[in-house]
């Protein structure tokens, strides 16, 4: 039985995130930037309605967006494909290895 590589080539383009990334990663940007602006404004705003205090994020969201998320995934990119491809590294030099032995069938850790 003949085993199909799922791995991408290394000429291969690499992929997009998934979408649990793509959910995930907006939030470390945000949040900070959120509460950061939320107390600095504190000082200016102590009379306003909670609601007009919140407007802050109309400009914090569009800056986190467009500058401190795309750092972000540029920074994940690098660090996930560079755990890839030392995995990958590692599986072409020792080839596949099995859980229950050489002579398994069972699943490999490198396919």
């Amino acid at each position: 039985m003949t085993q199909r590589n799922p791995a991408p080539s290394p000429s291969s383009p690499r992929t997009a995130p998934s979408i649990h990334v793509r959910a995930a990663l907006p939030w470390p940007a945000i949040f900070p930037l959120v509460a950061i602006g939320l107390t600095a404004t504190a000082p200016f705003t102590v009379g306003w309605d909670p609601v007009l205090r919140a407007l802050v994020a109309l400009v914090v969201v569009p800056l986190a967006v467009s500058l401190v998320v795309p750092r972000l995934k540029s920074i994940y990119d690098q660090h996930i494909w560079r755990l890839v491809d030392r995995l990958r590294e590692g599986c072409s030099r020792s080839g596949p290895t099995t859980d229950r032995g050489p002579k398994s069938k069972g699943p490999t850790r490198c396919r």
